[in-house]
C-alpha cells in the first residue's frame, strides 16, 4: 500500500497483510483475504491513496482488468474490454495503465466519487508490444508518470532478454575510474 503498512500478494486468491515496521525492519501480521473466489485473481494493486485495488481475474473466461474498494464492499468495476492483465497506476494522475489481450500498454482514465469509482473507456497508449512471459510484471510507470521500463520483443523469439543490475554503483565508478 502506499503507506507501505499493508502488501497485496496471490495466494488461493488475493491477500493482504499488514506490515509492522520499526523503519528497519517489516514484520507481517496476519494475512487476510482480500477476494477469494473459483476463478483466478492476480496483480492486485493498491490505488496511490490506498482506497483502491486493481487486479486481473479470468472470471469472464479471459484475463480483464477489474477494480474494487479496499477494504472491498463487494462492488467491481471492470477496466479492460477484450482482455486486460498487470494493472498499473499512475502516481501522479486518475489513469490506471494495463497490458492488454496484444500485449500493448493500454491506459483508462478514471474519476471517484465517494464511494463510486467511474473508469473511461481504455485506449491504446503505445501500439509497440510489450514481452510477456514471464509471472512477474515486465513494465513499471516511472514515478513522475511520464515514461515506462520496458521489456520489447526483439523479433526473435528465442533470444531472451539480458538485464544487468550493478549494486554500489559510485564504489564500482571509484575502482574504475580513480580520482587522483
Amino acid at each position: 500500500s502506499p503507506d507501505g503498512k499493508r502488501l497485496s500478494y496471490m495466494e488461493d486468491g488475493l491477500m493482504t497483510v499488514a506490515l509492522d515496521s520499526d523503519g528497519v525492519e517489516a514484520k507481517p501480521g496476519k494475512p487476510e483475504p482480500f477476494l477469494k473466489t473459483e476463478f483466478v485473481e492476480n496483480d492486485g494493486k493498491f490505488s496511490p491513496d490506498g482506497r483502491w485495488m486493481a487486479y486481473a481475474s479470468n472470471e469472464s473466461g479471459s484475463f480483464e482488468v477489474y477494480v474494487r474498494r479496499f477494504p472491498d464492499t463487494g462492488v467491481k468495476w471492470i477496466i479492460s474490454n477484450g482482455g486486460g492483465q498487470r494493472p498499473v497506476w499512475s502516481r501522479k494522475g486518475r489513469e490506471l495503465y494495463f497490458l492488454g489481450a496484444d500485449n500493448r500498454l493500454m491506459v483508462a482514465s478514471y474519476s471517484v466519487k465517494a464511494e463510486s469509482f467511474s473508469p473511461d473507456t481504455p485506449r491504446v497508449w503505445s501500439e509497440a508490444r510489450i514481452v510477456e512471459r514471464w509471472i512477474v510484471s515486465i513494465y513499471d510507470l516511472a514515478p513522475d508518470g511520464t515514461r515506462f521500463a520496458v521489456v520489447v520483443p526483439t523479433g526473435d523469439d528465442e533470444q531472451r532478454p539480458n538485464v544487468t543490475f550493478l549494486f554500489h554503483f559510485f564504489d564500482e565508478l571509484k575502482r574504475r575510474v580513480p580520482v587522483k
